[in-house]
């Protein structure tokens, strides 16, 4: 049962650690990252699992967190109301050419970064663009204005 625990009281941390982060930061992983990933998972295991090695523990550690990660998701599909706050909102960035910086500020995204992005959708500049929306995962979408 400590071992549940352990696991319910990590996935919530790892849950609210990715949400202040930002999605930006997710969708964009340097190697630097990977391994920071990869870092923070051993630590995990070992918050989690202490000194316990059996197959058991392993396997009970592994189906507390596969429980809840379903759950949350229902949670989510089921409850328009929890959605927000689970997987977050779309934020635009630029609304019919002008960009809104608080915005940008607030997801910490750079103005080059939303260049290059644009550049990438076969945008030339910013005053072409109707939307740019941050998305739940992090990508940016360009909705270009009708010419």
């Amino acid at each position: 049962m400590d071992l549940v625990v352990r696991a319910v009281i990590v996935f919530f941390a790892i849950f609210f650690v990715t949400r202040v982060v930002g999605r930006r930061e997710l969708s964009t992983m340097e190697p630097f990252d990977l391994i920071l990933l990869i870092v923070t998972g051993d630590l995990v295991q070992q918050g989690v699992t202490q000194s316990d090695y059996s197959l058991t523990g392993a396997l009970t550690v592994m189906a507390t967190i596969a429980l809840l990660t379903v759950a949350l998701s229902y949670v989510s599909f089921k409850s328009p109301r929890l959605r927000p706050m689970l997987e977050g909102e779309p934020l635009v960035l630029v609304q019919d050419g002008e960009v809104i910086e608080r915005n940008l500020r607030r997801e910490r995204i750079t103005i080059d970064e939303l260049l290059a992005g644009a550049r990438q959708q076969q945008i030339a500049r910013l005053g072409d663009v109707r939307f740019a929306v941050l998305e739940t995962n992090g990508a940016i979408s360009y909705i270009p204005i009708d010419k």
